[in-house]
């Protein structure tokens, strides 16, 4: 029981620290009402809990008591009172949306094989990484967008309120306006006189996208275009990579056999390329083609990444490989982000002032020719 209350004690502790820490706060769109944070902390807490000894209804009840927030007492609560009527914690997992199909099926297996503690101690481990991940995301794409917004907004201003003041002056003065300078007024006039129906339309756009990301036509073709997008495909190409090798490292940890693991991840990671990938590797594989040819088939993974898969099946170090695979695309991924913050914090400084220095020339010509009559 010490150990159970020490360890609640430091979890809780831990928290409380993170929340007085700006970078390590997840950023959440919408509020989650079961975000990575949370699962991260819930399924620590569970696996110290049945480490101890502690049944699984006891060890959910203790949990809940030292849960914060009422939404997240109520998703637990939910979780307890099915265990209560007879179903597993798989079950249970399955029928709350706010668990996922990877988190029900490693948990089955928790159950099936007598290692639940395990299983979760491994669910924790995976959301952590996964902040972490989303951390660095955040830090490397977080100061381009301000920039971006920030440009929007200025360009927005110019056009509204300092163009219409000039169109003044040279309407008064009947001055005959250069090309450039035309064309930012018929801009300006475009955004006064429709601004509504524009915002309007990037509303409906956003929400179009957001309808039609449900579809699976839809679903494909951003995964297929993804991987393409210079500089960025390959980017994003190394993040899903860096999930997958994470997660069959969990997996594989647990005594998981390879092909279950592949199923596993295939249904937690939505990324067509990757999805479509693994689904081709795990029929290869059962019919008996070597780890490494099952991964070679496919340009979605890098040479170095086939070849330690090969060491991998020889040696039978998949767990280690995978750990190893996880480790070296983290490091890089962070290197490779830094890099793109960097360039975009340039280029997006450089776009902003050349739109800036464009509208002050265009509004500051037909100033010049004004001075020159008048003079």
């Amino acid at each position: 029981m010490g150990i159970k209350v020490e360890q609640l004690r430091t979890t809780t502790a831990t928290t409380k620290e993170e929340k007085t820490n700006f970078m390590n706060r997840e950023i959440t769109l919408f509020g989650a009402s079961f975000s990575d944070k949370i699962k991260e902390q819930f399924y620590s807490e569970l696996s110290v809990l049945l480490n101890s000894g502690i049944n699984l209804k006891r060890a959910l009840d203790l949990i809940i008591d030292i849960q914060p927030k009422e939404k997240h007492k109520k998703v637990i609560k939910e979780i307890s009172k099915a265990i209560i009527n007879g179903s597993s914690l798989s079950e249970a997992l399955q029928r709350n949306k706010s668990f996922t199909p990877y988190e029900y099926h490693a948990i089955k297996i928790g159950e099936q094989t007598g290692q639940l503690h395990h299983i979760t101690e491994n669910l924790s481990a995976f959301y952590e990484r996964k902040r972490e991940l989303k951390r660095q995301l955040v830090s490397s794409l977080s100061y381009p967008l301000i920039v971006l917004f920030t440009a929007m907004l200025v360009v927005i201003f110019m056009l509204s309120y300092v163009v219409p003041m000039f169109v003044d002056i040279f309407e008064q003065n009947k001055v005959d306006l250069p090309w450039l300078t035309r064309v930012i007024v018929k801009l300006s006039d475009l955004l006064l006189s429709n601004g509504v129906l524009l915002a309007l339309i990037i509303v409906g756009a956003f929400a179009g996208f957001k309808m039609m990301a449900k579809r699976q036509w839809y679903y494909k073709l951003i995964g297929k275009l993804q991987t393409k997008i210079p500089v960025f495909g390959s980017y994003l190409r190394k993040i899903y990579i860096i999930q997958f090798t994470q997660a069959m490292a969990l997996l594989t940890k647990a005594r998981i056999p390879l092909v279950q693991g592949i199923q596993l991840v295939r249904q937690m990671i939505r990324f067509y390329p990757l999805e479509h990938s693994l689904i081709s590797i795990e029929k290869d594989m059962v019919h008996g083609e070597k780890l490494d040819r099952c991964f070679e088939k496919h340009t979605l993974y890098d040479k170095k990444m086939i070849a330690l898969l090969k060491v991998a099946e020889e040696t039978n170090q998949t767990e280690f490989i995978f750990q190893k695979l996880y480790d070296q695309y983290s490091a890089e991924i962070k290197y490779q982000g830094q890099i793109i913050s960097n360039a975009l914090n340039f280029l997006l400084t450089f776009f902003v002032g050349l739109i800036v220095g464009v509208i002050l020339v265009g509004m500051y010509l037909p100033m010049f020719k004004l001075s020159s009559i008048i003079g």
